[in-house]
């Protein structure tokens, strides 16, 4: 028989965890501001193992527009010059021997529409984990519920119905705010 004390927990950390994923995605989607964590898919070749650039470098924010790596060895600053420029990002990184520069270049109107697009599809990818954790549980209800009462059954599938809305109105919310910060100039 089915505890619904542990499946309600378990249906929202389920959730809870999607949100939670969506907040780190769009973290990754840059609104024109320097953001540290713009650089933490950056691998860098540390003398034969490849490394996040935060674990062989101090990255920091000099102004709204700029990042600055300061490698905590000299030896370091063209390897990683190079994996910035590797992974694609769209930066130029400026060496002047001591630290590494990034210049967060102004968003076009286009691009930003294009941004907007991708934090859509992450709500939208997020939703979708949400509700696949509903059904989820719904049919775990269905499966092991016998037993309970037909009303604590309803009550149970209408508590997760209400979870489910809940977090999908935090999803929606995040879009909002990313979307308002992406088209802000």
């Amino acid at each position: 028989m089915i505890d619904p004390n542990k499946l309600i927990d378990a249906t929202k950390a389920q959730m809870q965890q999607a949100v939670t994923h969506l907040e780190s995605e769009m973290t990754k989607i840059r609104a024109g501001r320097a953001n540290p964590s713009m650089v933490d898919s950056v691998q860098v070749d540390y003398y034969g193992s490849y490394m996040p650039v935060s674990q062989v470098a101090n990255v920091s924010i000099q102004d709204a527009r700029t990042i600055m790596i300061q490698p905590w060895e000299k030896s370091m600053l063209v390897p990683i010059e190079k994996a910035i420029q590797a992974a694609n990002l769209g930066f130029n990184p400026q060496n002047d021997g001591i630290v590494i520069r990034i210049s967060v270049p102004q968003l076009t109107e286009e691009r930003r529409k294009d941004l907007v697009k991708k934090a859509k599809a992450e709500a939208e990818h997020a939703k979708v984990g949400i509700r696949n954790h509903r059904r989820e549980s719904n049919e775990a209800i269905k499966k092991d519920s016998k037993g309970l009462p037909e009303d604590q059954v309803k009550s149970l599938e209408a508590n997760i119905q209400k979870m489910t809305d809940q977090f999908i109105l935090a999803v929606d919310k995040h879009l909002e705010a990313k979307e308002k910060e992406i088209m802000t100039v």
